[in-house]
This record gives structure tokens, sequence and C-alpha cells, in this order.
């Protein structure tokens, strides 16, 4: 457990400073997106993840490791999304939605040290093609409740499916070694 450890900080980290740095760029501009946009824009990624992994030429230069860290940052965004609300504005400083950056991925690192602990690591003897497709079947699931307005019967909420997607992510980059 102590080298998934390692390893997803190590990942976080480099997904951290991307996203410090488009703050640095273009401030808290995503704060105006919806949450239905934000799930719109991680399926965009992981269907060209999908794409990438389907075929053999690539014709813009961003390959799936550019994707996946797209994908969690988003769904962080997302995540922050679902804790304060859209947005009219721009409305968050770099230290605080920083500091929000960490709590989500704190959240997601302690579920995944949980979830980690019942499985035993099953993920290490998952393929990437795999962990691609159950990000696409969790967005599916996440479109699907923005369309119930938000209502399940029996499933988990829009949060969760984001925080799964993360970790999906986060073990996808783990096996690709970023």
């Amino acid at each position: 457990m102590q080298k998934t450890l390692e390893q997803y900080d190590n990942v976080t980290s480099k997904c951290k400073s991307l996203f410090e740095k488009k703050m640095y760029d273009y401030g808290s501009a995503w704060r105006i997106l919806r949450l239905s946009s934000l799930t719109d824009q991680i399926f965009i990624k992981a269907q060209r993840i999908r794409g990438l992994q389907k075929n053999s030429i690539q014709k813009v230069d961003e390959g799936e490791a550019d994707e996946f860290i797209g994908i969690i940052n988003y769904s962080v965004m997302a995540l922050i999304q679902i804790e304060k609300g859209v947005s009219e504005i721009p409305d968050l400083e770099g230290k605080e939605c920083m500091q929000l950056y960490d709590t989500m991925i704190n959240k997601t690192r302690d579920l995944m040290m949980n979830k980690n602990h019942d499985y035993g690591e099953a993920w290490r003897e998952m393929r990437v093609s795999s962990l691609t497709d159950l990000i696409l079947q969790k967005l599916l699931r996440v479109k699907q409740i923005e369309d119930n307005q938000g209502n399940t019967l029996v499933s988990e909420g829009i949060d969760a499916n984001y925080t799964d997607i993360i970790n999906y992510a986060i073990f996808a980059l783990i096996h690709l070694k970023i």
C-alpha cells in the first residue's frame, strides 16, 4: 500500500501543478461551467483516450497521459462545483481554489485507500483500456443522473461517480508510469 500511496501522490502532484499553472493563466473562469458542461468535457477526453487506444494514427500531439490528467482536473472542478455551486463570474482566487483542490484530492485519496483495503488493489491487474471503459461508463451514469435532475432510486450520487473517475484516471496514469 505504501508504494500505491507514493505513486498516487506523485500523479496528483503533477495534476495539481498543471491545474495551478492554468489557474495563473486563466483564473477561475471554469467556475461559470454548469456540471453538465464539465461532464461533457470529461466525456470528450475519455472518448479521445479510447480513440487513441483503438487507432494507430494520432493527429493531435497530446497522448493518453495528457487526457487522463485533464479528466482528473476537470473532475476536481466538478466536485468543487457540487460543493460551492456554479458561479456567474470567476470568483475563486488562487489560494482558495488550490485549498479546495487539495480538499477534493484528499477525499478521493481517502476513498482509494479504503477501497484498496477491501479490494486488495485489484486495479493493478487491470488494463488501461479497461480503466478507460470504466470512466466512460461512470460518465454515462453521471449524464443519466443529470438528465434525471440528480434524482436516483438506489444509486450513488454524482459526486461519488466523479471521485471514482478521478481514481480510475490516477490508476491509469500509474500504469502509464507518468
